[in-house]
């Protein structure tokens, strides 16, 4: 289970674009963002990202796991922004 943190929604969508994801075109209802990448595998891996000040962890945890990133390599993409 991840630990804590209190992160953005900007701050998640730039460590997304630092591990790969681009932003859909004109995808994502509201405030909510939508981006893809593929995996190593060629599938195409889809992650929606709600604009938030302050990220509850469970949505955080939520977002780590659609993107496959685990919690250690969230935080140093974090860390490197």
């Amino acid at each position: 289970m991840a630990k804590s943190v209190v992160v953005s929604s900007d701050q998640i969508i730039q460590v997304l674009f630092k591990s790969g994801f681009v932003q859909t075109p004109r995808k994502g209802k509201g405030n909510h963002k939508a981006f893809y990448r593929k995996n190593e595998k060629g599938q195409i891996e889809i992650v929606i990202v709600p604009k938030l000040e302050k990220t509850p962890q469970g949505v955080l945890n939520a977002i780590l796991e659609q993107a496959n990133l685990d919690f250690e390599t969230f935080q140093k993409l974090l860390k490197s922004l």
